[in-house]
């Protein structure tokens, strides 16, 4: 349904525009949104911000075709922030209580997210946790101030308590790091993708540039840490696909980790994405054994052959089966696997297909990813030609992959979620307990510098006193990281100084 709506009544209407946008598209596709009087608009929404002591916003929805008029009123419990920022989220908090409220009475769609549209909600959870309050005042919070449904607070909630059990010291973490290493190569570019992920055939001059200015980054950072006593907590090799290197060129980088990075051995999990089955061979998986590196994923994202060919993905399923027993065979003991919810003419068949096959492999940890329409990504260009599945299925899926890793032992560690993401959902990551991914919930949690090298890598720097949160971004292109490494090991080194002494 293409709708046009007329919002007025908004102070500074920009600042509000585009948190509305986007929620906006989760109740209908392709709205058309006008802060500014739009007589042909089809429905008008007016919105009174109060501010007189206590924040009250107050609305009213009015369809011009039908005459239809829904009302909607969210009085703010606390009284209102003197600092500018905190005020200026408390309103926006409040208008958006009143917006999504007056679109779930017009549709009838409820968002079991309410308004929170990031990325990381768990992380919300614990910071209400940890500024006191009970389980039960921080899940009052969720539900009246942000219109969370208790299923998706009882997921987080569960997720936060399976975090705290595998790292207990969670929130400790913060004068140590974990390192992102970015390995800017694939054997093709899967049609959803907007990682760095160059095809690697023919481009040998490229890897080896880029693997040289690799090496020297890692130097440079090790150093520094190794100086001032820093630890690192966890090691993750990404991409684009680490294992798309020869198995030589991986054994020299590992070689280099252990030289270069402090304490190697008593870093807590070191991870590398073998994600393509048609990257793994014995002689690679002999170079992880030799290097101590047992937990790698190996992604089907699923087992219908068409799906693989219709998004770019050049293996078969077969030899993501093999592949997986092959690396099992040779000591591999953390296998993650991930699948995707939503791919191109896949229902809810398709994916209990893919499932019963995953119960064939049972691999220690599994994130199920619901597909995003990522901007940059072919799939996100080409919409019309890639036909997905629509909200009721979505969510049918997503309940079956809930109760399948409940019946065999899986539970909820890591949660995400992404704009543009089919449902309105959210990307979970399961395991069997004892197998969870440590980095993935350093990573999502935020509790500590990520400092990331290589293609690509986004630093995320975590002030050990403020928490305050400062990026940092190599370039994607592997030219342009060679051309301007050692300028970006200097930022890096730089912002590190100031954080760290």
């Amino acid at each position: 349904m293409n709708v046009r709506i007329n919002i007025l009544g908004l102070p500074n209407p920009e600042r509000f525009q585009r948190p509305l946008e986007v929620m906006t598209e989760l109740f209908f596709e392709a709205p058309a949104l006008s802060f500014a009087p739009l007589p042909e608009a089809d429905v008008v929404v007016s919105l009174t911000v109060n501010e007189n002591g206590r924040l009250t916003v107050s609305g009213t929805l009015a369809d011009r075709t039908s005459g239809r008029v829904e009302e909607a009123r969210h009085e703010h419990e606390a009284p209102v922030e003197a600092d500018g920022k905190a005020r200026e989220k408390q309103v926006k908090n409040a208008v958006f209580h009143v917006y999504i409220t007056l679109l779930e009475h017009y549709t009838g769609i409820v968002q079991p997210w309410g308004i929170l549209t990031g990325v990381r909600p768990v992380k919300l959870l614990h910071q209400l946790l940890r500024s006191g309050m009970t389980k039960e005042e921080a899940h009052r919070r969720l539900a009246e101030d942000y219109l969370v449904t208790k299923e998706k607070i009882d997921l987080m909630q569960a997720i936060v308590d399976r975090q705290l059990t595998v790292v207990p010291d969670l929130y400790e973490l913060a004068d140590e790091v974990s390192i992102y290493i970015g390995i800017p190569f694939c054997p093709t570019k899967c049609a959803y993708c907007t990682f760095p992920a160059y095809a690697i055939n023919g481009r040998q001059g490229s890897v080896d540039d880029f693997l040289a200015g690799l090496h020297y980054e890692m130097e440079a950072v090790g150093r520094f840490l190794r100086e001032r006593g820093i630890r690192i907590t966890t090691i993750y090799y990404g991409g684009g696909t680490p294992t798309s290197i020869t198995a030589e060129e991986m054994d020299r980088l590992y070689a280099h980790m252990y030289n270069v990075f402090p304490d190697v051995d008593r870093v807590r999990e070191i991870t590398v994405e073998a994600g393509r089955p048609d990257t793994i061979t014995p002689e690679k998986l002999d170079v992880l054994k030799k290097w101590r590196i047992d937990r790698i994923s190996i992604n089907p994202q699923s087992y219908i052959q068409e799906t693989l060919k219709a998004i770019g993905r050049h293996h078969t399923v077969e030899e993501t089966i093999n592949k997986f027993h092959l690396a099992r065979q040779m000591g591999m003991n953390n296998i993650n696997m991930d699948l995707i919810i939503g791919l191109p003419g896949e229902g809810l068949a398709e994916f209990t297909h893919t499932l019963a096959e995953t119960e064939r492999l049972m691999p220690e940890s599994l994130t199920v990813h619901t597909l995003s329409f990522k901007r940059a990504s072919e799939m996100t260009k080409n919409k019309q030609k890639y036909k997905v599945a629509g909200r009721e299925e979505i969510q049918a899926m997503m309940k079956a992959a809930e109760e399948w890793t409940r019946q065999h032992g899986y539970v909820p560690y890591y949660l995400y979620r992404q704009k543009n993401i089919l449902g309105n959902l959210e990307n979970v990551g399961y395991a069997l307990p004892g197998n969870e991914s440590i980095y993935n919930i350093m990573i999502m949690e935020e509790q500590q510098s990520i400092i990331g090298l290589g293609c690509g890598a986004s630093s995320k720097f975590v002030d050990p006193k403020t928490r305050k949160i400062t990026r940092q971004a190599n370039p994607k292109e592997p030219k342009v990281y060679n051309e301007h490494v050692m300028e970006y090991t200097e930022e890096k080194l730089t912002i590190m100084a100031a954080l760290f002494g």
